[in-house]
């Protein structure tokens, strides 16, 4: 086997603060127990966060178990305590080559030399950061260390190991001058995108636009989302963002950053939407008017409900449709100029970004002077039964010239003709309820509605026709009972012929008995209807010869 003798790398000579091991112990003391930061003088050009396998170990940072192997050599590099022998480990351990991947020299400085075609600017995690030779404060054999963790495009966290020296994590800055030469891809992992994301919703103020996250070549743990206008960020780092009025005529675009342990951050950004248009209110609730139309009462309008609520509402009142000028407010007080006018309203919904945007228009109603006061209630008089008159005696109401109409009503509904003062029932009001509503009315007041009702409903009197017939010792009677409009009459009748009686139920307001008679001759027969709601009971008699 070949040994390269320059294989080192010689960071320790770079200019930066050399931590000797009693510093360190010092630190190990004086530091968090958690995560020891052996931190350089204020000349120095890295941050130190642990130094020692055991040392970084204790404060939470792996050497990928290097510390258990370093007596081996890897890619015929010198080993224990080496920066090629520690990166070539860390590099077969992610799964790279098992030889070195190139011929000829093996020091630090010839790794982006040799791997030129996969070497590039851009820091991964996995990827080993290379400085060539004298190259930012390295020594003339360069270093090579391995990228633990990609903070941004200028600040990385290493791992490293030293000839002549120890094991380190550090982080490094690109402002430090101790930026590496370069970062060579052997087999650092970061998160690929594979779509961009995309934004679904309208672009306009108002209306919440929604992200998606984009594909990536492997699944994120976490996702950030950045929301520009303009190119500008907004502040917003949710996956949903809604446009303000100053974002008006201004595209929007999302950028996405994928995050996962162990990989660098993939970041994407969308296309851009089309610019911000103005936002649409919506009404959810009709905004109302409060207050009655009389004079010097004073109208009250109210806003509704809206989305988003608007800045500023204003009203637009009318009356007969011809514009009040000088009140734009939510209130409108009613003078003897308004009397007879019908007052209407518009509401209208003012907000940055959004168009000036009008409700339906209320209608309030007329102006009125007051109202009709009824003074002394109408009477109605009468039996309420088919074939009987009801009565009205009017009222008094003020002021005293109002106009005065009548209608009599069958359960609610006008009665066609019956207008006049009485009112005789037919059999149509059997079973109803009959009442009478008085209307008055005067110009510039409201109209006053009296109804009086009449107790009870119009009953209908019953009718009892019986026909016998008597053979054979016995005797026959078919009853039948009708009342005016009451078809078919229903309920029970007691029927007797002689001394003989039952009580039979009515079927389709007929009833129909036999009687076995022990002598011949006539027999009185006597029938009594029990009644119903509408039909009162009632008797009728007869009388069968039986032979």
């Amino acid at each position: 086997m070949v040994f390269d003798m320059r294989n080192r790398g010689l960071a320790a000579r770079w200019g930066t603060t050399v931590v000797t091991s009693a510093l360190i112990a010092t630190l190990l003391l004086v530091g968090s127990p958690a995560r020891v930061g052996v931190a350089t003088s204020p000349s120095a050009a890295t941050t130190y966060l642990c130094s020692g396998y055991s040392g970084c170990s204790s404060a939470g940072f792996s050497d990928a178990g290097y510390g258990a192997v370093s007596g081996k050599m890897y890619w015929q590099m010198y080993s224990g305590h080496n920066c090629t022998n520690y990166a070539a480990y860390r590099v077969i351990k992610s799964g790279g080559p098992a030889t070195r991947p190139w011929t000829g020299l093996g020091n630090a400085s010839e790794w982006g030399l040799r791997m030129a075609s996969i070497t590039d600017q851009v820091p991964n995690v996995g990827a080993i950061a290379w400085w060539g030779r004298y190259s930012n404060g390295s020594g003339s054999a360069g270093h090579v260390a391995y990228v633990e963790r990609v903070v941004s495009s200028t600040e990385i966290v290493i791992s490293e190991d030293s000839w002549g020296g120890t094991f380190h994590w550090r982080t490094i800055t690109k402002s430090s001058g101790r930026w590496p030469t370069g970062f060579i891809h052997f087999t650092d992992k970061r998160i690929v995108a594979k779509a961009a994301p995309k934004i679904t919703g309208t672009s306009a103020v108002g209306s919440a636009l929604t992200a998606s996250a984009g594909s990536w070549s492997v699944s994120p743990s976490s996702l950030t989302y950045t929301w520009l206008v303009g190119g500008v960020s907004t502040g917003v780092v949710t996956p949903t963002f809604t446009p303000r009025a100053a974002d008006l005529g201004k595209p929007v675009t999302v950028t996405v950053r994928a995050r996962r342990a162990g990989y660098t951050d993939g970041v994407q950004t969308s296309v851009a939407t089309a610019a911000v248009a103005r936002g649409t209110f919506q009404l959810k609730e009709q905004p109302v008017v409060e207050g009655t139309p009389y004079v010097d009462e004073v109208l009250t309008a109210t806003a509704g409900t809206w989305t988003p609520t608007p800045r500023v509402m204003g009203w637009r009142w009318f009356a007969d449709n011809v514009r009040i000028e000088g009140n734009d407010g939510a209130t409108l007080a009613l003078t003897t100029t308004l009397v007879g006018k019908t007052i209407t309203v518009v509401p209208v919904a003012r907000q940055d970004g959004y168009p000036t945007t009008t409700a339906p228009t209320i209608t309030v109603g007329q102006v009125l002077m007051g109202n009709i006061a009824l003074t002394r209630p109408t009477v109605v008089t009468g039996t309420p039964s088919v074939g009987a008159t009801l009565t009205a005696t009017d009222g008094a109401a003020t002021p005293t010239d109002a106009t005065l109409t009548r209608q009599w009503l069958r359960n609610g509904v006008p009665i066609a003709g019956a207008t006049a003062s009485s009112y005789r029932l037919t059999a149509a009001d059997a079973g109803a309820k009959v009442s009478l509503q008085v209307n008055r009315t005067r110009k510039n007041y409201a109209p006053l509605a009296e109804t009086v009702a009449v107790p009870g409903v119009v009953t209908s009197p019953a009718k009892i026709t019986i026909v016998t017939d008597g053979r054979g010792r016995t005797a026959y009677a078919r009853v039948r009972v009708t009342a005016p409009g009451v078809v078919p009459v229903t309920g029970k009748v007691i029927i007797r012929i002689g001394k003989w009686s039952d009580t039979v139920n009515l079927v389709d307001g007929r009833a129909r008995v036999s009687v076995r008679v022990g002598t011949s001759g006539t027999k009185e027969v006597a029938v009594r209807y029990l009644g119903s709601t509408v039909v009162p009971a009632a008797r009728a008699t007869g009388s069968v010869n039986v032979l």
